[in-house]
């Protein structure tokens, strides 16, 4: 289906990550590596790539279900609840709400073998991007309010719902477009400023890094999410503990950061920072 009906893949993408298990990560990444085949991806390893500057990144990709309704949930308050609060912040106790709203009856949560409602976390997540891409994704993104509002969802979950919110934000890294651009700087900003939740930079890694152990295809905008995460010195990722935590974790990260960033030296040198580490 990825090569004979990418079209679908791609508008259905919301839905089929509703109805693929979380464990499930290669046949995850199969449905978000679809790209239109009109498109002809840019190449993710080149040296500097400037994707802000991309005229892909301009267009807002196709969405094949009703995202709005599944935020709603029945109840229209909520969603101009949501609606007020990506315009004003208000009210101020939407994140709680929606936090405790996240959570499933017992028996239902038996039944799905988890206790969030992830369905309605990945809807809102995704409504949340569509809504906040509009007022763009310069570096005024990591101060508006989608993403105040992620930041504050994410502190008032456990630490299965931050994982569960980070893979609908994750989902969202597909081709060139700008919902991709978009989430692409609202991890790399949850990973710069995680708003008082210390374990947040390591769980968007491993988020990150455990659809790109598995085999390919990759999705582009992982990749070019990642690259820049390991690269981009701002996010100081090699002055991480986690990334030290012991011999195997620091093996299992050279390796993966040399897999994305070829020779190191290519991508903005990812050799030395390794180096540097280290000899911490």
């Amino acid at each position: 289906m990825l090569h004979d009906f990418p079209e679908f893949l791609c508008g259905h993408h919301a839905a089929l990550c509703d109805a693929i298990p979380t464990g499930c990560v290669q046949m995850r990444n199969l449905v978000l590596s679809a790209f239109p085949r009109s498109m002809r991806l840019p190449d993710p390893f080149t040296p500097n790539l400037k994707v802000d500057m991309l005229p892909e990144i301009a267009h807002a990709p196709k969405v094949l279900c009703d995202v709005e309704n599944i935020v709603c949930r029945g109840d229209g308050r909520l969603k101009a609840s949501v609606d007020s609060y990506l315009r004003s912040r208000t009210p101020a106790s939407l994140p709680t709400e929606l936090c405790r709203s996240f959570f499933l009856p017992p028996r239902e949560a038996a039944a799905m073998q988890t206790q969030h409602d992830v369905p309605a976390m990945n809807a809102l997540v995704l409504y949340v991007g569509m809504v906040g891409v509009r007022a763009g994704t310069g570096p005024q993104v990591a101060q508006s309010p989608a993403i105040e509002l992620l930041r504050r969802i994410a502190a008032g979950l456990d630490p299965e719902g931050r994982y569960h919110l980070l893979n609908a934000a994750a989902n969202q890294l597909r081709y060139p477009n700008s919902h991709t651009h978009y989430f692409s700087c609202a991890l790399l900003s949850l990973f710069l400023e995680p708003g008082g939740v210390e374990s947040l930079p390591e769980q968007i890694t491993r988020v990150l890094l455990e659809r790109l152990i598995v085999n390919r295809p990759h999705p582009w905008g992982l990749l070019v999410t990642f690259i820049e995460l390991i690269k981009n010195p701002v996010y100081g990722f090699w002055n991480q503990a986690f990334t030290r935590c012991a011999p195997e974790i620091e093996r299992l990260f050279e390796s993966v950061a040399r897999s994305c960033a070829g020779a190191g030296a290519a991508v903005g040198g990812v050799g030395e920072p390794l180096q540097q580490a280290r000899a911490r």
